[in-house]
Formats: C-alpha cells, structure tokens, sequence
C-alpha cells in the first residue's frame, strides 16, 4: 500500500506514538459496528476443506441483496480486492471519483494508469454537466466520509449518460446497510453497472475480508478470472451465507443503529460541537481544529479518524454503555482543553 494512504483502524501505530497500550483504546476510528453478528465455531471440515462455487452462497447473495438472476454476483475477499482490480478491466480512460472520498478508489485507478478526475461533492448542487468528461464514475453511497447519499433515481440517470457511450457506473455501497430504498443491486443486471457490497461495517466482520460484487455479467466474469480460483476462502463463505440469513439480527442492528448514531450526534452536540452528517454507523464533524481535536482524544486513549482537506473527524458508535460513558466523559475533557488553548492564542 502506498504509505501516503491513510486509513482508519490503526490501532497499534497510534499506541506506539501516544504510548498508550492497544487494549486500552476507545477505538472509534473505522465506522465498524462494534456489536456486530456474533460468530459462531465452525465445524473443523470448514478449515479444511477448499471453497467450492456450488455451495448456495451465491443464492444466499441474491436474495440480501435483491440481485435479479440475469446479474452477476461474485463472493470477493473484501471488496478492497474488487477496488483493486476493476481498474484492470479496461483500457486507461477518465475516472471521476468523490472528493471527499474513500482514497483507495482514486489510488487504485491511478495506479492502473487512469487519468482520475475528483467530483468535489459541491456539484452535486448543480446540473450534471460534469459527467459528459468522464467515462467511468466511481460513487460511494452513501459518502464515506460525510454520510452524503445520492437518490436511485439520480444514480440510474447518471449510469444511462455513462453507458450510452461505453461507460461504467461503480457504485461502493459499503455503508448501504440498513438503509431502504437507495441500492442498486435489484439493477444491476444493466449494462456498465458495478455494485459493491460488504460484510465489514455493518455486520461487523471486516476480519473475515467478506464482500460481493453484483454487475453486468460480463464485468464479473472478468473480475472473477482476475481474482482466481479460491478467492474467498471456504470459513468466509460459511459465515457470510449465516450472517446474511440472519434477518432477524439484520432487521434488530438497523434499529438499534439509528438510535445509536442519534445518540451520539446529541452526545456530540452536548460536548459544544457544531450539528454533525453521518450514516448509521458514524458521525463526520467538519471543524478547523479537527487536528487538535483528535490529538486531545487520543491522550486520552480515544481514537477517531481525523482528515485534513477538509479538516473534520469522523466518530464511529460506541458499543456498550462504559464505552459511551468514556467517550462522553473524553469529549468533555477535550472540550475544556481546547478553549484554553484557544484563550492562550
């Protein structure tokens, strides 16, 4: 990876510099949920058997998300694996991405050799001109990091200018969970359409490296001979296809999630900070002095992403009654710092 890419979850570097042990971390820096679908033991045939493409995960994918038959549908190790080689499959072109972003999209079309455009999210204000530059857009919705969701009817609008010449529309839905209304997986049978989906932020498995691409068939077909065989390995796809099942968890963690991030927008509200945007799984502060902000909180051993262009936090939930009891107690004390170093200025 390329050391200038910074992302969240880094754990054991923000221990060494604020010499404070791992184990003692708030850890509110990746938009993970962090009560997320219990893991059951696995059976010991499960470590020792290879993948196998007929086992019913494929089914499984469908019907979560809702993908017609004629698409097609990939179990992928993360979808950081589908970032990574969809850039492959065509010829160097331009690629608008978000800005603000999740930066391994821009870094991995770039390094593909793809003249990368950045769509400031300004313009979604104005008229869509912009697109007639690009010939593949890559979008997250909703936004990571500012929570900022485009509506279907827009993204099926700006997949129709992009197909009618060629193009493609690759949608990140990482953070789609628990939201009604705004996938476009029931589409992507369409020509030019990528959706990628995970297991990561809300489940909560981002250890298991568990994703899906859904798509024009031939898009995944390529992306599938890129990968390889056993991409996914045989204990992913066995959690996947029960975690997936689990609608009565899916349907109980939405709710919950909606009031936890009300939660901790009025938590954050109550600290003396501006209104914040967010998803169900975190909440993102722009503020000038993001920096000192998250310099403060780490003392403390409370660690949120911070971003410098332009300058704001991100703050993932709590997940259980003494973690927001800290993060409660921290931001007061990171509160009180500020002002005084704001007074001595």
């Amino acid at each position: 990876m390329n050391p200038s890419t910074i992302h969240g979850g880094r754990l054991i570097e923000a221990a060494r510099r604020w010499g404070i042990p791992p184990d003692h971390w708030l850890d509110l820096s990746t938009g993970i949920n962090r009560k997320g679908w219990k893991v059951p033991p696995l059976p010991p045939h499960v470590w020792q058997h290879l993948p196998e493409e007929d086992d019913g995960l494929d089914q499984v994918l469908r019907e979560w998300g809702g993908a017609p038959g004629s698409a097609g549908c990939l179990p992928v190790p993360g979808t950081q694996a589908a970032i990574q080689a969809l850039p492959l499959l065509r010829s160097p072109c331009r690629v608008g991405v978000p800005r603000p972003g999740f930066s391994e999209h821009a870094r991995c079309w770039a390094l593909a050799g793809h003249e990368v455009v950045p769509v400031p999210l300004e313009q979604l204000a104005g008229d869509d001109g912009w697109l007639d530059e690009l010939d593949v857009l890559v979008w997250i919705n909703p936004n990571n990091p500012t929570g900022i969701t485009v509506g279907r009817d827009r993204l099926l609008d700006w997949h129709a200018r992009l197909v009618a010449k060629g193009g493609w529309l690759v949608v990140d839905e990482a953070f789609a969970d628990g939201y009604g209304g705004i996938s476009l997986v029931p589409m992507s049978s369409a020509p030019g359409l990528v959706v990628l989906r995970s297991l990561g932020k809300f489940f909560g498995l981002a250890g298991i490296r568990a994703g899906a691409v859904y798509g024009e068939a031939a898009i995944t077909g390529a992306l599938q001979s890129t990968l390889g065989p056993w991409a996914l390995s045989h204990p992913a796809r066995y959690l996947m296809a029960r975690a997936l099942k689990d609608k009565r968890w899916q349907s109980h963690t939405a709710e919950r999630l909606q009031l936890d991030s009300e939660r901790l927008d009025q938590c954050l509200r109550q600290a003396g900070l501006p209104p914040t945007a967010g998803t169900l799984l975190f909440r993102y502060l722009p503020h000038p002095n993001a920096r000192l902000m998250a310099e403060s909180l780490a003392r403390q051993g409370v660690l949120v992403r911070y971003f410098e262009t332009p300058s704001a936090l991100r703050f993932g939930l709590p997940g259980d009654a003494f973690e927001w009891e800290r993060l409660e107690r921290t931001l007061g004390y990171m509160r009180n710092v500020i002002d005084r170093r704001l007074v001595d200025c």
